[in-house]
């Protein structure tokens, strides 16, 4: 090596500075260029601490001496240390100090950030965010979901614009049977719907484990539609007949799981009143609407229709049919019928409905059904003797469909 007089700038040929880089010693690893720049999803911290300061009772290096032991690899491993302490309080850990450093305190644990309410994540740049509002009404048994508006979405068309619209599912379910979707706005970024879309038939069941899943698509005329971004809500946090407001970002597509318990697909709900009439001796059977039914053709819809039967049915006369709705899942029929019996007769009879798909040159295909009446469980049961009980008044309730009913004769 060249020697050099006291006070000379050092001067290092290129064969040294090969030498001291291969020369063996501690492995460092290689620095990102993300140490320097890190990210910050939610802002930079609002203070940056000052560097840590040695305790005062820490003995002062003589600067003369600790220059005189800088090497040119110590200079750069200084700089080193000194871009970590200046990012160490975003969250890089900063390099071995010399001297002791104060004791920190405990980290806080992070704050759940999946918030329903809203919440912000790594895609809401380049997805967008989505305004809406959701509301129970449990009286009625209905979910009313009002989508706002969108804003920044992601261009999905050459134009750098997109066609937008929104898609609701709700989950565990059947695909077609509960999906409702608004209109389709085009050429924008930023669109706005105030469109309602309304589930009939939601129990405080289903509110407690039932999730909404709200898609945003851009509708292309010639190929597929293309998904731009979705969020879930599940419907537990909501409270019944309180409107709740949600301005979220919209996230990646996430998968469904397929491994849900199969026990809890079904086949339907169906809207049905009794009345017990004083005026006519009978029993009244209201055949309101159904919804959210199984998809029966291949087009994803089915042909609805409803039949009532009263039993035992000796005479075979008690038979009533509803009128075919065409490629619906969620039909509305309101439509009742009228059985001749003894009030006294209600309690050794049956009321069997069951609902089915309308097939030209084929068989019918049979949706679900539902039985009530003394020997029925739960609502079905509660329903048929609420209606015993309250002579002239109408009682409607909510019933599930089921794909299979106890001695019931399954063809039309």
């Amino acid at each position: 090596m060249t020697l050099r007089r006291r006070g000379e700038k050092a001067t290092i040929s290129i064969q040294e500075h090969m030498a001291i880089d291969v020369c063996p010693g501690p492995i460092r690893p290689i620095k990102q260029i993300s140490d320097y720049f890190p990210r910050f999803p939610r802002g930079l911290p609002q203070a940056t601490g000052p560097r840590a300061e040695a305790p005062p009772d820490a003995p002062a290096r003589p600067a003369a001496a600790s220059a005189g032991r800088h090497s040119p690899s110590d200079g750069a491993r200084d700089d080193d240390e000194d871009v970590d302490q200046l990012f160490g309080a975003y969250g890089a850990s900063p390099g071995p100090s010399p001297g002791p450093s104060p004791a920190r305190p405990p980290a806080k644990p992070p704050e759940d950030e999946l918030d329903a309410d809203g919440y912000e994540s790594d895609d809401c740049t380049a997805l967008g965010t989505l305004d809406f509002s959701l509301l129970y009404d449990q009286e009625n048994n209905a979910l009313h979901c009002t989508i706002s508006k969108a804003k920044g979405l992601k261009p999905m068309d050459h134009n750098g614009l997109a066609d937008p619209y929104v898609k609701l599912h709700l989950l565990p379910g059947a695909s077609k049977a509960n999906k409702l979707r608004t209109k389709t706005l085009r050429n924008t970024l930023n669109p706005t719907w105030n469109e309602t879309l309304t589930y009939y038939g939601i129990t405080d069941e289903d509110m407690i484990r039932k999730t909404l899943r709200i898609s945003v698509c851009d509708e292309d005329k010639f190929r597929h539609n293309e998904f731009i971004g979705e969020t879930r809500v599940p419907l537990k946090k909501l409270k019944a007949n309180h409107t709740k407001t949600f301005s979220i970002c919209l996230e990646k597509q996430l998968p469904v799981d397929k491994t849900e318990d199969k026990s809890l697909e079904e086949r339907g709900r169906i809207l049905i009143s009794l009345k017990y009439s004083s005026q006519k001796q009978g029993l009244l059977v209201g055949i309101v609407r159904c919804a959210h039914l199984a998809a029966m053709d291949a087009n994803g819809y089915s042909d609805p229709y409803v039949k009532t039967y009263l039993k035992p049915d000796v005479d075979k006369k008690s038979k009533h049919k509803t009128a075919v709705k065409k490629k619906t899942l969620n039909p509305e029929f309101n439509e009742e019928f009228c059985y001749e019996i003894k009030h006294g007769d209600l309690a050794k009879k049956t009321l069997e409905v069951t609902v089915w798909d309308y097939d030209i040159g084929k068989s019918n295909d049979f949706i679900g059904g539902v039985v009530l009446g003394i020997n029925a469980k739960g609502e079905r049961l509660k329903h048929w003797f609420d209606c015993l009980k309250n002579k002239d008044k109408r009682i409607e309730r909510w019933h599930t469909l089921t794909n299979e009913l106890p001695g019931a004769v399954l063809s039309d």
